[in-house]
């Protein structure tokens, strides 16, 4: 039986890893599974795990106050470098782009153990956009021994790279299978705030903006393009959980707090998440989780990015890279909020990141690995 350790550290790994742990299991006779936190974002990953029902076997509780990139990623690397020294797994799998993933690729490295890279590939070309993700993925490339590239984008950058075509395989993204698992399992997870927009007879447009690299002025650009919004078309109403980075929290609320029809809450929980996906009229968003999901509603994107790693859907037509200046994501957003044909052409659902079936490739895949090697 082959030991096989998985990595979670965010709110995005555990909700991405969370199917493959449970088609993992499934392979019972072949597999014994070990989930690692290293619990990178501790209250937001917490929510996660417990809406999906999952306990870490090993929890290295990382996170500190205010820590910086450098203290996070030493951390983590001594953490994982332990555990793996006393487990020696005969895989390690990490998902992603976060300081876990290289960490945790770097320690499995040194302890000369295969890692599987879940959502493999992905490149924006800017090396600080997203930072420091980007980074993260492009130094976890050469050292993992199996690529699950979620599309065939993904995988022509790593061949593009030098890696070698038999060590990439084109799987879908496991987001995917996450989202369609919860919104057919918790349809009554609609947060009252998103309920009362709608009984309002209003129109839901969702925000998640938090990425570091808006932090300095950028975030400010979007806050005030929010707010100008709401004052132009009386009909929308905004929910936006801010994210728990106290620079997030402290922009966000200064700029936009008290603002009539703004609503300011807390991280929602993923099943809610999801069915607020599900019931916006339009999402702006700078997160890339959100870019792989909405599109299995149909629910329009605005990013707010200069660049995306996740061009998949620009190029199916149902999201639109915006920027970071007010005043383009105030005309873009007007766009929408005024042409329903314009609305309709974004508004198809349609997800060029899955079918829902990504982890059980991942599985066969690995499965497929060990017996290459016994052979």
């Amino acid at each position: 039986m082959k030991h096989i350790i998985v990595t979670v550290g965010t709110r995005p790994e555990a909700i991405k890893m969370a199917p493959v742990l449970k088609s993992l299991s499934e392979y019972s006779k072949d597999f014994r599974v070990t989930l690692v936190s290293t619990a990178q974002h501790r209250q937001m990953l917490d929510q996660v795990l417990d809406a999906f029902q999952i306990e870490p076997q090993v929890d290295l509780d990382i996170m500190r106050p205010d820590q910086s990139l450098s203290e996070s990623s030493a951390r983590a690397l001594r953490g994982l470098d332990e555990i793996l020294a006393d487990l020696r797994p005969d895989l390690l799998l990490v998902q992603g782009d976060t300081n876990t993933v290289l960490a945790g690729a770097m320690a499995a490295y040194y302890h000369r153990i295969p890692v599987g890279h879940v959502e493999a590939g992905l490149r924006t070309n800017d090396l600080y956009r997203p930072f420091p993700e980007e980074m993260n993925r492009r130094l976890t490339s050469p050292l993992a021994r199996l690529h699950f590239a979620p599309t065939v984008k993904a995988r022509d950058n790593l061949l593009q790279e030098g890696i070698a075509e038999d060590r990439i395989f084109v799987t879908g993204n496991t987001v995917v299978d996450a989202l369609l698992w919860i919104a057919r399992e918790r349809t009554d997870a609609l947060p009252q705030e998103a309920r009362g927009i709608l009984d309002r007879g209003r129109r839901l447009v969702l925000v998640t903006s938090h990425r570091r690299e808006s932090l300095d002025r950028d975030l400010d650009q979007i806050c005030l393009a929010l707010r100008e919004l709401v004052q132009s078309f009386e009909d929308i109403e905004i929910l936006y959980p801010v994210h728990l980075n106290p620079r997030v929290q402290e922009t966000v609320r200064e700029i936009l707090g008290n603002t009539e029809r703004i609503h300011l809450i807390a991280p929602l929980s993923y099943p809610a998440f999801v069915q607020v996906l599900r019931a916006a009229y339009l999402i702006l968003t700078d997160s890339g989780g959100v870019q792989e999901e909405a599109p299995t509603f149909g629910t329009p994107i605005l990013v707010l990015r200069e660049v995306t790693e996740r061009s998949e859907a620009i190029d199916a037509g149902v999201a639109k890279l915006v920027g970071v200046k007010r005043k383009d994501i105030l005309r873009e957003t007007s766009h929408l909020l005024k042409d329903r044909e314009i609305y309709a052409g974004f508004a198809r659902p349609s997800n060029p990141f899955g079918d829902g079936h990504a982890a059980e490739r991942i599985s066969r895949h690995i499965k497929d690995f060990f017996e290459s090697q016994q052979e």
